[in-house]
């Protein structure tokens, strides 16, 4: 029988208040994420880590000391396992694993379980469904390097993105459906696409994150069936000094104050619940939302274990094992246009 690892990435999480420094320190020591050279890249981080530690640990407090995403991923996991070994057929069988970028498990130790596992196959799943340099393309690159110490060499293959998959807009479309017709009793209500932002230089160098999020609004928003429906996408969770992308979601609540619309906030790159959700959206943001004067603020649960996304995982994996190993979108083609260099399928 043919064995197949399945090893989903996700960014990870502290699981305690003990761990948020080292947690932030991983995240800020990648160079995917500050392109400094060490030692200066590895001082900075420090620096960073502990100046921001109190602010995190105090953020965490409000969702129990720690992150909810390693358990969560399990659950997807799970899910995605099951589904997957009742399609695979008598012939092949397939195992889940979750390596985490920036706390445990991470790669190294995944790799050795994979490894122990002795699989024909491998297929590197990312839980970012739009592409970026700073998740995927950093968790992928730490995967090759982990196998490649550990000598690990079954025939790889990496979906990169799944900006389009129909059922991953299916399943976001009917949660904004409930949510729209929650939020109009308070009026015509803005639908408001929220994604983790990004600094300006990296979208600039080629980067194809801001793009992808833009096409799947916009597709979800097209299955929604409203001509009239007023809808943008915004960025949350700027940190430093450097100019990221926008509008910011922030700016945007305020602005749906000044108009006296109701809000439903998307969050739309993020298929899990963690702190950006359950503190930035669900408190942060509801309370900015209050004070611009917002009549209502609705917020869309992350997909998590939908079926519709599990599908469109069992999806990814399917048509990934039917093509060349690799690396190739979900879709099978290119997704990106041509100007987007950073494209993990560029030429």
């Amino acid at each position: 029988m043919s064995k197949i690892a399945v090893v989903l990435f996700n960014l990870g999480g502290p699981d305690g208040p003990d761990a948020v420094q080292p947690f932030l320190f991983n995240l800020f020591n990648d160079p995917a994420i500050i392109g400094l050279p060490n030692p200066f890249r590895w001082l900075l981080a420090k620096l960073i880590s502990k100046r921001r530690a109190p602010t995190a640990r105090a953020i965490y407090d409000h969702i129990g000391g720690k992150s909810p995403l390693l358990e969560l991923t399990a659950a997807q996991a799970t899910a995605l396992g099951e589904q997957l070994n009742a399609d695979l057929g008598d012939d092949r069988t397939a195992r889940v694993f979750v390596a985490m970028r920036y706390w445990h498990p991470m790669s190294d130790a995944v790799v050795a379980d994979v490894a122990a596992f002795g699989p024909d196959e491998i297929v590197l799943l990312p839980l970012y469904p739009q592409y970026s340099t700073t998740t995927t393309g950093s968790s992928v690159k730490e995967w090759h390097r982990a196998a490649a110490a550990m000598g690990l060499q079954a025939p790889t293959r990496v979906v990169c993105c799944y900006p389009e998959a129909a059922p991953f807009l299916d399943a976001h479309a009917l949660a904004i459906g409930a949510a729209l017709k929650a939020a109009s009793e308070h009026g015509k209500p803005r639908l408001l696409f929220s994604a983790h932002g990004l600094p300006k230089k990296i979208v600039a160098a080629g980067d194809p994150y801001a793009w992808q999020v833009e096409q799947t609004a916009a597709a979800v928003a097209a299955r929604l069936d409203d001509p009239e429906l007023d809808w943008l996408v915004c960025y949350q969770s700027r940190v430093g000094p450097l100019e990221w992308i926008g509008p910011a979601t922030e700016d945007e609540l305020g602005r749906a104050g000044r108009d006296g619309v109701p809000v439903v906030v998307v969050p739309i790159a993020f298929i899990s619940e963690h702190s950006e959700t359950l503190v930035e959206l669900d408190i942060e943001y509801r309370e900015v939302a209050k004070h611009a004067g917002v009549p209502a603020y609705v917020r869309v649960p992350a997909l998590g274990t939908a079926p519709g996304y599990i599908d469109t995982l069992v999806d990814a994996v399917r048509g990934s094992l039917a093509r060349d190993v690799g690396t190739c979108a979900a879709s099978g083609k290119r997704v990106c246009p041509d100007s987007f260099g950073k494209c993990p399928m560029a030429a």
